[in-house]
């Protein structure tokens, strides 16, 4: 089987199953419904009751050769009516609750996924759409094919060093593959993109954030990255799980920035703790935030930091002042160090990503404004370059646009356009 439909797989399952699992759940239906109108029925006239056991009889029989499972379901309920058994519902509301939570969580699957696809699509297009006409001009792929596919993968953000590894793993499968037709490139391409994010390695994409406890999440970005909003969706986002959160504004050097989270914060119906005068040591603010999170038991203790990073040692000092300060509280927070960062910048980001490295211990990477961009290929760079795993993607303007992220969704997303039908390799 080839990557791609691997990668449809893991995302959506497999045909056979979904059909499967699309015939129960419309058997399982009927026969609720059938139920129903059984028993109103019963009550009414005992000979029509002889006429529906018939028929119903009759039914299994068609219901068996669709699934056994709606089968032996539908004995079961039979049985009890026929036999005037008053426990009937039981089992029959057990299965309608696992069948809604199955239904639920494969909703947000696929809302999620629907996310990916929008929030991408600029990138999508644009990936896409020079494959796709560099595939139509060539008949077969040689060594002009691949100049211009390294200028296209160059055009994305993906950095040049990175697009001649890419260039050579292609080159590789191809002959392997013995592979002529340059419509099979799109599955390729997704395939290495898939594979040098990985690096053969676990993706660590999930936040440490667990119920049961106080958990830190230290937030640090330049100015204008979108690490406000993405801090209020952050909130947002945990404070749907029934988390209760608290905002420590620790950009003291910007009142705009106080009084941005402030309103956010007010919003939102979360609590903050502001600095009590412009350019306050910001380690105060954090002490301040940290004794109220642990003796009013929070679940979540977001901290907001400057981004001045034209002045590295004075940001490096501040920010190693707050992580003690932190770990004066808490000796094993902060639990995640998120470094925010605005797709859109493009190599910008990229040269951010090294300074803000060098400077603090980071966990993770928050890229904002995907939806924005026509240059996925940054997450790619992003982690070869400072070999950071990226764990949420802003695909939006909307408070439930900030998604954790999920590898096989962006590789679909970004190449779903380029892999055509029919041309895949086994």
């Amino acid at each position: 089987m080839g990557f791609f439909k691997k990668l449809k797989e893991r995302l959506f399952g497999s045909e056979l199953e979904s059909k499967k699992n699309q015939n129960v759940e419309q058997n399982i239906e009927e026969l609720f419904i059938k139920n129903k109108i059984e028993e109103n029925i019963l009550d009414k006239d005992q000979s029509i009751e002889l006429e529906l056991e018939k028929n119903n009889a009759s039914e299994i029989k068609t219901v068996q050769t669709n699934s056994k499972k709606s089968t032996s379901i539908f004995t079961k309920i039979f049985s009890r009516k026929t036999n005037n058994d008053d426990s009937i519902s039981k089992k029959e509301l057990k299965l309608n609750e696992r069948e809604k939570e199955k239904n639920l969580t494969k909703l947000e699957k696929e809302n999620k996924i629907n996310k990916y696809i929008a929030g991408l699509d600029k990138s999508s297009s644009a990936l896409s759409t020079r494959v796709m006409e560099l595939q139509n001009r060539y008949n077969k792929i040689d060594d002009d094919f691949f100049e211009e596919l390294e200028e296209i993968l160059i055009m994305s953000d993906i950095s040049v060093n990175l697009v001649f590894t890419i260039i050579e793993e292609i080159k590789k499968v191809v002959k392997i593959e013995n592979v002529s037709d340059p419509k099979l490139i799109g599955e390729i391409i997704a395939d290495k993109l898939f594979v040098i994010y990985t690096n053969n390695s676990i993706v660590d994409t999930n936040l440490k954030i667990e119920k049961g406890r106080l958990n830190v999440i230290l937030m640090v970005g330049v100015n204008g990255s979108g690490k406000t909003t993405t801090i209020a969706k952050l909130a947002n986002m945990y404070k749907q799980k029934s988390y209760k959160i608290l905002i420590a504004a620790g950009d003291t050097f910007r009142a705009g920035a106080v009084e941005q989270l402030g309103i956010w914060a007010n919003r939102l119906e979360v609590d903050i703790v502001k600095p009590d005068k412009e350019g306050q040591d910001p380690s105060s603010v954090v002490f301040k935030a940290m004794q109220k999170a642990k003796d009013e038991i929070y679940d979540l203790l977001i901290i907001d930091t400057a981004g001045r990073l034209q002045n590295k040692v004075n940001l490096m000092n501040e920010l190693a002042k707050i992580n003690q300060t932190i770990s004066r509280f808490l000796p094993e927070a902060p639990h995640e160090s998120l470094l925010v960062l605005d797709a859109t910048n493009g190599q910008n980001a990229l040269s951010q990503a090294s300074a803000f490295k060098e400077v603090t211990p980071l966990s993770g990477i928050v890229l904002t404004k995907m939806d924005g961009t026509s240059k996925g290929g940054i997450i790619i760079s992003i982690k070869d370059l400072v070999n950071i795993d990226v764990k949420l993607l802003g695909l939006g303007e909307k408070m439930d646009d900030l998604q954790e992220f999920d590898l096989d969704a962006f590789i679909y997303g970004l190449t779903k356009d380029m892999v055509l039908e029919n041309y895949s390799i086994d």
